[in-house]
């Protein structure tokens, strides 16, 4: 398998080159060319399985906000957690979002634009912990093996950067926690934006203005949200 297949942005091949020649990455790829083969759809399209990487350098990171595993629906996922193209209805948990954006920050958001590529350019890794996913089958690809790459991501992540804010949404998020060191990190952990937990702790959690003050409390600049 090359050193990087999926074009993930130069930074990241000193910390992740040994991990993506394991075994386990190769019987990935397999699964995936499988899929392929067998004409199943798998999103999103493999330019964008690393999107996150290409537009967040690892040098770059400010804030990682994990999420579970891609859209399933058609044109929705590309490769950023939570994050949908232009012109794509703005799904149920990214509204909630920008509704809690809009009551943290006291501002009016525009919630017709899911696009959260602005976020990933100042440092915003959207990250979710499986990286693709077959068609109208959510959780389809959690056995592939990609946790146990991104796990490994987080733990670079960890080891390697200081001051990064991890902010962490909902169950499977928070059993992320353990590879996090908050002596060195802030952990932001509340429930998961979905509508079907949003109303027990993400709405008032303000997790936007918690991150900003933190990194301006590090000398770090602060993002641009909106």
């Amino acid at each position: 398998m090359e050193s990087n297949p999926f074009q993930l942005h130069s930074s990241w091949i000193h910390y992740l080159e040994e991990e993506l020649n394991q075994s386990y990455m190769k019987d990935l790829k397999k699964k995936l060319i499988e899929c392929q083969n067998k004409n199943i759809t798998v999103y999103p399209e493999k330019s964008k399985v690393f999107n996150a990487f290409h537009l967040t350098p690892f040098q770059k990171i400010k804030v990682v906000i994990l999420g579970q595993d891609p859209y399933h629906g058609p044109g929705q996922a590309h490769g950023l957690s939570f994050s949908v193209p232009h012109n794509i209805k703005t799904p149920p948990s990214l509204m909630n979002i920008f509704k809690e954006l809009g009551s943290d920050l006291k501002v009016e958001i525009n919630k017709t634009n899911g696009n959260l590529e602005h976020w990933a350019r100042q440092g915003v890794f959207l990250l979710n912990t499986t990286l693709t996913v077959e068609e109208s089958k959510p959780m389809s690809h959690k056995n592939f093996g990609w946790s146990i790459f991104t796990d490994k991501v987080i733990e670079k992540i960890n080891n390697h950067r200081n001051n990064i804010v991890f902010i962490l949404w909902g169950a499977h998020a928070h059993s992320k926690t353990h590879l996090i060191d908050s002596s060195k990190h802030l952990i932001l952990k509340s429930a998961h934006p979905s509508p079907l937990s949003s109303h027990r702790g993400f709405f008032g959690s303000r997790p936007f203005s918690q991150t900003n003050n933190y990194l301006e409390s590090k000398e770090i600049d602060k993002v641009i949200w909106i």
